[in-house]
Parts: C-alpha cells; structure tokens; sequence
C-alpha cells in the first residue's frame, strides 16, 4: 500500500530553486535510500516529507491513513544536541510527546513503549545514564528508539551512520535492515553508497537541480547514474 506521493515537487530556500520536477512514491514496507551530490536537495526533501518546509510547488500526499505526526525522525546530530542532559529513557520517551497532546506526563501504554523499544535497539542496560556520556552508536540508537516511538510505520533517517566508526556503522545499517524487514518503511539519507545499495529496495538519485534516477535498487545498479555514482564513491574510499 502507498504512505507517501510525491507529485512534481519544486524544492529551495530563499526564493532559490534546488531540484525541481521531483516525483516518486513510497510503499509499505519500502526502504529508500537518497543519494547524490552536496547541495542537490536531500535534506531540503526530508525537511519537505515531514511538513517543516513547504514545497515551491507541488504535492505531497500520504496514505495508508498515515499522518505527519506517525513519521519517526533521525536528524543529524548538533554539538548541542550530543551534549543533552538527560537519561537515555527520558530522550526515548520524549518520542512519545506527539501522542500525549495537552497531557502533561507519559501514560503506562507510552511508558510500556519506550521500555519496548530500548529492548528492541540494544540500550536497556544503559537507560539510566545520562545521554552525553554514551558513545556515538548508542546515542544514535537511543534516537532511533525515540524515533520508534512516534511511529509503527515509517522512519526517516538523515545521515544516520554520520560520525561513527566503521563497526558502529555496520551495527546502525544492520539495525535498520531489521526494522525495516519488520515491516516498517525506511526513508534514508546516505553518502554511503556501497551501504544504500546493499540494504535498500530504492534509490533516489537527486542531482543538481533535478532527480537522475528513481527506481529499484537492481535498475539502479544497471543504470549509468548508478556505475558513475559507485565508481566514484569507490575511488573515494
């Protein structure tokens, strides 16, 4: 079943165009990776996806009776934001704010929820230290059971392997794989290329100005966009 449409999407900032003509679709259970150059638009979309930025022109619509309070978040990462001082189960609750509306605390449902959660990523054992002294991958975990908490259905993650090492980040795509294979739907950000081709169902290419490829991930691989990307990619590695 289709979550997210997009129909002829302009993007930008400041009265300036970023990518323009941008179409594609997003299925239950689809996992899509965004890909391309600095400055093409990626976080300029996801910005868009999650009704913080409205687009010049153009559609987003949803479905599966999917609103944009149901979309799990994984931003990147401040400095100010790694220097949080709370406890690990305080940031994995907060997930649930959406949900509470006027009420002023967590009920046992919500509660019951994050415990799930932080069972689910690996960071039970942790959840009362304080989220500044964790290391990157379990701070980037705990934000992703924060993001689980806010939806069932699909996540969207900006960068999220950005910072850690190379274990860390095997740990983190692996993680998300299983969610996904879950059934929940994954909209990724990544300059990782060898890392989107190996775990996403689709890819997004968005290049200066315009998308250069949407389509499966196999299509992908076959395409000329595709063999420049990764060969670039591989010779920057």
């Amino acid at each position: 079943m289709q979550q997210l449409e997009c129909q002829n999407l302009t993007l930008g900032y400041e009265g300036k165009t970023v990518v323009s003509g941008l179409s594609f679709t997003v299925e239950a259970g689809d996992f899509l990776c965004i890909v391309g150059e600095n400055g093409s638009g990626k976080t300029t979309l996801m910005k868009t996806l999650l009704k913080l930025k409205a687009p010049m022109s153009g559609h987003v619509l949803t479905g599966e009776g999917l609103s944009p309070n149901e979309i799990g978040y994984l931003p990147q990462q401040t400095v100010v934001q790694k220097d949080f001082p709370a406890s690990v189960r305080e940031v994995v609750r907060s997930g649930c704010l959406n949900r509470c509306g006027l009420r002023p605390f967590y009920n046992k449902a919500e509660k019951l929820m994050a415990e799930d959660n932080m069972e689910k990523l690996g960071i039970s054992a942790i959840a009362k230290r304080c989220y500044r002294e964790l290391s990157g991958g379990q701070q980037q975990r705990t934000l992703l059971a924060r993001a689980l908490c806010a939806t069932r259905k699909i996540l969207l993650l900006d960068e999220p392997a950005a910072g850690l090492d190379p274990k860390a980040s095997v740990d983190m795509y692996a993680l998300i794989a299983k969610l996904n294979a879950e059934g929940i739907s994954i909209i990724m950000i990544s300059h990782d290329a060898a890392s989107a081709v190996k775990y996403a169902t689709h890819i997004l290419h968005l290049g200066v100005g315009a998308a250069i490829f949407f389509g499966t991930t196999a299509d992908y691989l076959k395409s000329e966009a595709g063999h420049i990307y990764l060969d670039i990619e591989e010779e920057d590695r």
